[in-house]
């Protein structure tokens, strides 16, 4: 018999006879143990905050779908990319990095872009940002480069001291500090963005031919961003303003899109492209490898739930399925372990078992157990393989297709150390507003630093990257500096 869905229950189900008031020893008496009714409700609450992500905290999600408008089945056997016109239902989440999950939606920070595409043959998750580059290159470094954009551990605040001793020591980063010290540090709201996938990862076609390849979601809502002074007006009066602007535009029929691109690269142009393919602090120039459309990502649908969906969905870069593989790159190779790690200990063993990381297609393997394992476990099936008994087996036809890897095992940098030219290309495409604003946001962010050798050494990258770059963020600080030879 069922309980009338108007009665206060337990968590097991029984019905509550008191929700006001709490058992003790007579009217005054303390309270008793007695009362599991306080008990669970006491302890539930307690546990009611997983811990919020080390970045990527603060976010905002949305339900959508995904529509193939080009044929690249000659470069991927992705099968939810397979033929013009189908639709895959997806799921979006979009964050500031440095921030707490109660910080302000406004500040100047990348935003993340993640995007899981429910797909017949599994989840494929396309974690990126709303930059092409990111700030360094190797995942050995990411630990130290997000300390830099936490508390500090004496005072708990913001340490811009830190922020810029670390970039002034890592000149990788320059280019994406442009980026965000530019006018598109700030996005006026998570609609007006472009997103990427950053990294470069491999298609593979039917035939088992491979090619590079780089993402690019394009806003058809067009590029806004908001003015350092309007923005931090902003944050001191609504720090949800992107959540709700999300939320709203979806709610009143105003469905975002975004028209999905990639750029190919052949396999052999690795090797003599004249910027390390797989470094994600340099982009390819659209001229040599020009964007292909392949479709169209719409959002319609608000969550039910943000906790259920916006707070627990779990995204990784190694979320792959056929035709889709990864790259050398570094960094890329650090998130494929660390992301999905970190969802393990930070919602638990069985992440993919909640609904809204549970793959549409079916699910068929050997693990078994751990914390809120809440399906059926395999029930009485076979849980081992190789087996006797008709299990689930491997399908070599979807073995990842090979890369040839030379040299000794070693801690070894990227070859290319060109760390210059293209952020000073990018300056140079700034016109006189957008080169001022990006000076006076650099200013003010160094305005804080301590020690002024962290203030010139930051200036020297400046210099080489373009001289006027240089000699501006100089004199915006008061500094005189010469050009380093």
């Amino acid at each position: 018999m069922s309980t009338n869905k108007n009665h206060l229950t337990t968590s097991w189900g029984a019905p509550v006879g008191d929700n006001q008031n709490s058992m003790t020893a007579g009217g005054r008496g303390p309270t008793l143990i007695q009362d599991v009714h306080l008990l669970e409700k006491l302890a539930h609450f307690n546990r009611e905050r997983v811990p919020e992500r080390v970045v990527h905290a603060k976010g905002a999600g949305a339900h959508g779908y995904f529509e193939v408008t080009n044929d690249l089945t000659r470069f991927t056997k992705a099968k939810f990319l397979s033929e013009v016109g189908k639709r895959t239902p997806l799921f979006i989440r979009f964050s500031t990095v440095a921030g707490e999950l109660g910080s302000a939606d406004t500040v100047r920070d990348p935003r993340g872009f993640a995007v899981k595409f429910y797909t017949e043959e599994g989840n494929y998750d396309l974690v990126g940002n709303n930059t092409p580059v990111f700030f360094i290159r190797d995942a050995i470094k990411f630990p130290d480069f997000i300390h830099t954009q936490k508390r500090d551990p004496q005072t708990h605040l913001k340490n811009p001291t830190a922020v810029w001793d670390f970039w002034s020591l890592s000149p990788e980063s320059l280019h994406q500090v442009t980026i965000l010290m530019s006018d598109r540090g700030i996005p006026a709201t998570y609609r007006h963005m472009h997103g990427f996938g950053s990294h470069t990862f491999k298609w593979v076609n039917e035939q088992g031919e491979g090619v590079w390849v780089k993402y690019h979601f394009k806003t058809e809502q067009g590029i806004k961003n908001l003015d350092a002074q309007l923005a931090a007006q902003i944050a001191g009066e609504n720090p949800d303003y992107h959540t709700e602007d999300l939320f709203n535009a979806i709610a009143k029929g105003d469905y975002p899109s975004w028209k999905l691109c990639v750029q190919i690269m052949p396999l052999e142009d690795a090797n003599t492209y004249r910027f390390d393919p797989f470094d994600v602090t340099k982009v390819w120039s659209q001229k040599d490898y020009p964007l292909i459309e392949v479709g169209r990502m719409v959002l319609n649908k608000n969550p039910e739930n943000y906790f259920a969906e916006v707070e627990q969905a779990t995204f990784s870069p190694g979320s792959f399925v056929p035709g889709i593989e990864a790259s050398p790159d570094k960094m890329l190779q650090g998130r494929l372990f660390a992301y999905s790690d970190a969802h393990r200990y930070r919602v638990g063993s069985n992440h993919n078992l909640l609904p809204i990381n549970r793959p549409k297609s079916e699910v068929n393997n050997y693990q078994r157990d751990g914390a809120m394992r809440f399906d059926n476990n395999g029930g009485g099936s076979v849980y081992y393989e190789p087996n006797s008994f008709g299990g689930p087996k491997e399908t070599p036809q979807n073995k990842t297709t090979p890369y040839e890897v030379v040299g000794y095992a070693d801690s070894v940098a990227y070859d290319h150390d060109d760390h210059y030219t293209q952020a000073g290309d990018l300056y140079r495409l700034m016109d006189e507003g957008e080169r001022s604003r990006l000076v006076q946001n650099i200013a003010a962010s160094m305005k804080g630093v301590q020690k002024e050798e962290i203030k010139l050494r930051q200036i020297q990258h400046f210099y080489k990257a373009d001289p006027e770059y240089g000699q501006r963020v100089a004199e915006a600080l008061g500094l005189a500096v010469q050009q380093e030879k």
